[in-house]
């Protein structure tokens, strides 16, 4: 039946007139509190503040709390993280691979040993200073005592250069050492300073507390964010090294056997006619 034909019949009249006043009970203090969640008045504006402020901090406002927040602790900090960035620019270049086997190198000395010419092939490696020509320099000085002296020599001058890149990559390790503990201190000093506050008693503002605490912590991400890049690089630094050392190894002993097998070659007669061309076929 359609609501018009129940609204002419007066039962129907009455049966909505009560469905109407039931629903307007029942839903009309849901509809209320919806509308009206609290009275009206201040309460609401000071909590709808309230939340505005919690998580406003941009970066930006983070980030220049934080530089202020370290305070006199940047002597130390400062110091340190430019220390790293220096050993990082004197690694890369150190550890290059241009720096330790200069292209071309190889072959061009190659050419020379089979020439003969093992004077200006010493000259050649002495003049290199990369990784590669120290290393020829030191197992060539000692090729005519043998090819065993000869590589000994080599090898032994391959592990001193490789301390000396491996003490330089120490000072990686050591600065990751370094930064959590000296967030740490700043850490500690941040505490002592809020406990003092508390100490004098009365009731101090939870703010005061709260700033105290939040200058410490800023010490010591600092000095986390100091360490990270530090350990990652000593990592990465530590297998360029090896792999370096041993690439650098392996090409020096085939050249140092080359030219000895190539010293022990009787050289051709001076006036020996070269050998014949094979005959043309028509």
């Amino acid at each position: 039946m359609s609501l018009s034909l129940l609204w002419r019949s007066s039962n129907g009249r009455v049966c909505l007139v009560a469905v109407i006043a039931v629903a307007v009970a029942l839903l009309g203090p849901a509809l209320g509190l919806a509308q009206d969640p609290a009275p009206a008045g201040d309460p609401p504006a000071t909590e709808t503040k309230a939340d505005e402020n919690l998580g406003g901090n941009s970066p930006i406002e983070i980030f220049i709390h934080i530089v202020k927040s370290v305070g006199f602790f940047w002597v130390v900090l400062l110091p340190t993280s430019l220390w790293l960035v220096a050993l990082v620019v004197l690694l890369s270049l150190d550890l290059r691979g241009s720096s330790s086997i200069p292209p071309g190198f190889v072959d061009e000395f190659t050419d020379i040993v089979n020439k003969r010419k093992f004077k200006e092939a010493f000259e050649m490696a002495k003049e290199d200073p990369s990784f590669l020509g120290r290393v020829l320099t030191a197992g060539m000085g000692r090729l005519q005592y043998g090819l065993e002296d000869a590589r000994e020599a080599a090898l032994n001058k391959l592990e001193s250069i490789k301390s000396d890149k491996d003490q330089k990559n120490n000072y990686t390790a050591v600065i990751a050492t370094l930064g959590p503990l000296l967030g740490l201190v700043g850490t500690v000093y941040g505490m002592i300073d809020s406990f003092m506050i508390l100490g004098k008693g009365g009731n101090p503002p939870a703010s005061q507390l709260a700033n105290g605490i939040s200058h410490a912590l800023a010490v010591t991400l600092v000095g986390v964010a100091i360490a990270l890049p530090a350990i990652a690089l000593n990592t990465f630094f530590r297998n360029r090294i090896t792999q370096l050392s041993m690439d650098v190894g392996h090409v020096a002993e085939d050249l140092l056997t080359q030219m000895y097998h190539n010293s022990k070659k009787a050289p051709p007669p001076a006036g020996a006619p070269a050998p014949a061309a094979p005959p043309l076929r028509a």
